[in-house]
């Protein structure tokens, strides 16, 4: 999960910046994963989408028949990486480069379900749903040649949480690891964490001896995994370039000599480079530029829904806006339908619960009762709450929103509604770091209302737990709404989320989702705004590029295998 800024992210699967998908494969049923950008040239980089997952993927992904071999493909991304160790790294522009260097135990396929990748097969899960056991492929080697192990495993999946990385939540579930021979894992639970072969298998893997023999080269300068790229060089700020493993123990071998990654913030110098050959790719179309890149002749839009959600949230802590009926209030102050017609499509579409369609669909949550809640413009119904709650017209309304044009576009709008409705109110766009900080504080000083993105893994648990999970992991940390201690109801509908998330159970962990949502939504703790589209402006020579709803996209992979022709 990743927050929504690009450089920023909170989790790197979790908020978004900006950052999908079909039917969920759990590990132990498959065979076969931003940007908030702004409209303008400020895009912060996240990545979502609706998507189909269309586009022009072509064959089984074995990278042979009519793909050209070698070819050294430019890719504009919208931030430069950071760093390149996935034990630390959460940003992602680092992952959308580091994905091709390392590898997990498992993989996404097209879309959100997971293919054995290290792994040999599917894992075995007791039913409990408490251990899991894996084995790792006989073959599998890291780019220096060394043997991939359990211990390299045990080792990948500890160390986020012993060196208390950003990245720890994503993995604290796990109690203890065992390593019976070289090529088995054993991974016992603390509880039956229901998105365990879901998502957080596909946790990348490193090798300890050569990361523990210098940490910072790891992370900078000489990443090591079992990837189908190794690194190359990394200038920050001007480029980051992979090569083909030659070597690569896996299957299929890179069309693609090597990729330069070059980071070009403003988006319409993104189209330029692209429009004049400069990057074959470019990454993150905003809504006013789709136009420019369907009238280049040579290229065209692939795009799929994200795993986001971007939204606008209450201090349910302190304020006025802690009363229920005064978050229902602002919502009679606009038309949400309206302000992402206006401000967010075709880049992204509407969504009326935390919950991606994508991840709606694969768990058949039914969203129509969801759709009734968000009322329509109704200034003259709002102040008739707003007066029955007693808040004073003297009132002076702060809403704080990122660095985003989108966001900052629904904080303007609602900033209009309050000021129809008699409130002075203002609208204070700031850098992430003042964001960040302000959003969690609870304080009516800094804020009465903030829009926000969340990026996550395809499952429930990624968009419910960290913003309303009200445990030391998340309130005040990913939670600002602070609405757990806002009700007893409120607080009953949190603690489902909770419950789910250690549940094993799908259809009982839907009921509890359903259950909390519901809640959520009609005490207005959160308006679901938009989710994005992962969004990519190709070349017609690049063959067989594949947007991809979590991973943002994939290269060289179990289907797909990029090529060019020129």
């Amino acid at each position: 999960m990743t927050k929504d800024n690009n450089s920023q992210l909170i989790d790197r699967r979790r908020m978004l910046q900006g950052l999908g998908v079909a039917g969920i494969a759990s590990v132990a049923g498959c065979s076969g994963g931003g940007g908030g950008g702004d409209d303008t040239g400020n895009d912060s980089g996240n990545g979502s989408g609706d998507g189909s997952g269309d586009g022009n993927q072509s064959d089984d992904g074995s990278g042979d028949g009519q793909a050209s071999q070698g070819g050294q493909l430019k890719m504009a991304l919208v931030k430069s990486p950071l760093e390149f160790d996935p034990i630390v790294l959460n940003d992602v522009p680092s992952a959308q480069v580091s994905q091709n260097i390392f590898e997990g135990l498992y993989e996404y396929d097209e879309s959100t379900g997971l293919v054995p990748a290290l792994a040999d097969g599917e894992p075995e899960v007791n039913d409990e749903g408490t251990v899991y056991t894996v084995q790792i492929a006989e073959d599998a080697t890291f780019q220096n040649g060394d043997d991939v192990t359990s211990e390299d495993v045990k080792y990948s999946f500890e160390a986020p949480v012993d060196e208390e990385t950003d990245n720890a939540s994503e993995l604290n579930m796990v109690d203890t690891i065992d390593t019976p021979d070289e090529k088995t894992v054993v991974f016992n639970l603390s509880y039956p964490y229901g998105a365990f072969g879901e998502t957080t298998l596909a946790w990348s893997i490193v090798p300890k001896s050569v990361r523990e023999e210098d940490p910072d080269a790891f992370n900078d300068s000489k990443p090591v995994g079992s990837g189908p790229f190794e690194f190359d060089e990394w200038q920050e700020g001007n480029f980051a370039r992979i090569t083909r493993y030659d070597d690569y123990w896996g299957d299929p071998m890179p069309n693609l000599e090597s990729v330069e990654f070059v980071p070009v913030e403003e988006s319409t110098t993104r189209v330029t480079t692209l429009r004049n050959g400069e990057n074959d790719i470019i990454e993150e179309i905003p809504p006013k530029l789709y136009s420019s890149v369907e009238q280049i002749q040579d290229a065209g839009i692939q795009e799929v829904p994200g795993i986001g959600y971007f939204y606008m949230a209450f201090n349910c802590a302190e304020g006025p806006t802690t009363d229920p009926k005064v978050r229902e209030a602002v919502d009679y102050c606009f038309d949400m339908d309206q302000a992402v017609s206006n401000y967010v499509e075709p880049s992204g579409v509407r969504q009326y619960s935390p919950l991606p369609q994508s991840i709606v669909d694969d768990w058949g949550f039914d969203t129509g009762p969801w759709e009734q809640i968000p009322h329509s413009k109704d200034i003259e119904q709002a102040q008739q709450l707003f007066d029955e709650a007693g808040v004073s017209q003297d009132y002076s309304w702060r809403i704080i929103v990122p660095p985003d044009d989108k966001r900052e576009q629904i904080g303007v709008t609602v900033s209009n509604g309050l000021q129809e409705a008699g409130f002075d109110a203002e609208v204070q766009r700031l850098d992430w770091g003042a964001f960040l900080e302000q959003y969690v504080s609870g304080s009516e000083d800094d804020y009465n209302i903030y829009t926000l993105g969340w990026s996550g893994s395809p499952d429930p648990d990624a968009f419910t737990y960290y913003m309303f999970g009200a445990t030391e992991d998340t309130l005040g940390v990913t939670d600002g709404t602070f609405y757990h201690d806002s009700s007893e109801r409120a607080k009953e509908a949190t603690e489902k989320f909770v419950e789910a998330r250690e549940t094993n159970d799908q259809e009982q962990r839907k009921q509890l989702y359903t259950e909390g949502i519901t809640t959520v939504l009609e005490d207005r703790a959160h308006l679901p705004a938009y989710n994005l589209k992962n969004s990519f402006g190709v070349k017609e020579y690049v063959n067989d590029f594949a947007e991809h709803p979590v991973d943002s996209f994939h290269l060289s992979s179990n289907h797909n295998n990029v090529s060019i022709d020129e």
